[in-house]
């Protein structure tokens, strides 16, 4: 039984961020260092990103609020606002984003209807309420009020990978469950001035967006593209605790991301990488076959032994698309470095960093999304997906595109 992914939608808000223009906000805040202007501008010039988008309305030069509480226009002064008045600005648009990216997918799935929906699963780690978001799509679009809902919360980044494992799981236990999954991230409600370098990093990169698709076992319909989801495997890598990591602060959430992630990424991708493939028949005979290896039995070991021993390049080959999470420009160049991918492949990954930046859970989605919507994909061509988040964490997954 084929388990597919279909009807991939995103939403973004409205307002946007032009790069060059908040870089030379952060830069000319009072109280930075000399040391922390030169990194806001190094980390804004090199995030190879152009746009992001928030849902703060007051974050553009033009804002003309007479009470602001995130950026004062006229003095060009950024705010600290409490996690209170974050949270409840969440409250009101993370709703928003949650109901239209779902209200998009149910559209965009032509043979299912509100009632159809057995389960919600939601994915959100940028605020918190109750009733929660997963709550609201049950009212707001109609569904079932026996309609079962899980909420994966304060994950990161990674958090969209285990919700489609775990819409795979409920579809497997049983074949007639149809399964909205719905990631939305307001990491922009989070940003600050200050000259810590974690928070510098993180200001240049995070935004606003949701994301939402369609699990089950019914097939695509005719000239639909949609993914089977095949596996998926989790790995901690043995170093990174404290280089990704989320908390909770008087003035908004926290974020650690230390210029040292890129590099526990470089180092442990391949490791993370071996479970994932070890488990799939047709792809570790493939890279046997490279590395001039025996595969008549496929396990761990060999898994990881083809890995380490088949040449890089031939990653390129076997898997047709990869979808990154684009946790930053120097992220992706390492992947692409390591596994020696084709820039084509890595296009996804960038352009959804160019044009929206780093969206947390609901980034993955994207660049999924960005893949099946592309001319040159075709039926039968593999995907592997991976995030990166707190831990350090690494969802990976394999997937299959099918068209209908």
């Amino acid at each position: 039984m084929a388990v597919t992914l279909r009807a991939l939608q995103t939403v973004v808000p409205p307002t946007i961020l032009i790069q060059e223009q908040v870089r030379d906000i952060f830069a000319a805040q009072p109280g930075l260092s000399r040391l922390a202007q030169r990194l806001v501008s190094t980390s804004f010039n090199v995030s190879g990103i152009e746009t992001r988008h928030t849902v703060i309305a007051e974050l553009t030069l033009d804002n003309d609020s007479t009470e602001p509480q995130f950026f004062d226009a006229h003095k060009q002064l950024l705010l600290m606002p409490s996690t209170r008045v974050r949270n409840e600005l969440y409250i009101e648009e993370a709703t928003k984003l949650f109901v239209e990216a779902g209200r998009r997918a149910l559209a965009a799935c032509g043979d299912i209807r509100p009632e159809d929906i057995t389960h919600v699963v939601t994915v959100s780690c940028t605020g918190f309420y109750a009733p929660g978001p997963d709550y609201m799509l049950v009212r707001e679009l109609g569904l079932n009020a026996s309609t079962q809902r899980y909420h994966l919360g304060f994950m990161g980044c990674y958090a969209a990978m285990p919700a489609l494992r775990t819409a795979k799981q409920f579809v497997e236990a049983d074949p007639n469950a149809v399964v909205l999954v719905v990631s939305a991230e307001l990491c922009s409600l989070h940003l600050r001035t200050s000259s810590d370098p974690d928070t510098i990093v993180a200001s240049s990169l995070f935004s606003d967006g949701a994301a939402a698709g369609i699990v089950s076992a019914r097939a695509p319909l005719a000239g639909e593209k949609a993914l089977g989801l095949d596996l998926f495997e989790t790995v901690i890598t043995p170093v990174g605790e404290g280089d990704m990591a989320w908390k909770i602060g008087d003035e908004g959430f926290e974020m650690i991301l230390s210029t040292y992630v890129p590099h526990i990424i470089d180092e442990h991708i391949e490791g993370a990488l071996a479970p994932l493939f070890a488990r799939d028949v047709s792809i570790t005979g493939q890279l046997a076959a490279t590395a001039s290896l025996e595969a008549d039995a496929v396990g761990s070991t060999l898994g990881a032994a083809v890995l380490t021993l088949a040449p890089p390049a031939s990653l390129s080959s076997v898997i047709e698309h990869w979808a990154i999470h684009p946790g930053g420009r120097s992220i992706l160049d390492k992947t692409e470095a390591k596994l020696e991918l084709r820039p084509d492949q890595l296009f996804p990954s960038r352009q959804t960093l160019r044009t929206n930046g780093n969206m947390s859970s609901a980034t993955i989605l994207f660049v999924m999304k960005a893949i099946l919507d592309g001319p040159a994909t075709a039926d039968g061509e593999r995907v592997c997906a991976m995030a990166f988040g707190p831990g350090l964490t690494v969802e990976s997954g394999l997937m299959t595109v099918i068209e209908g």
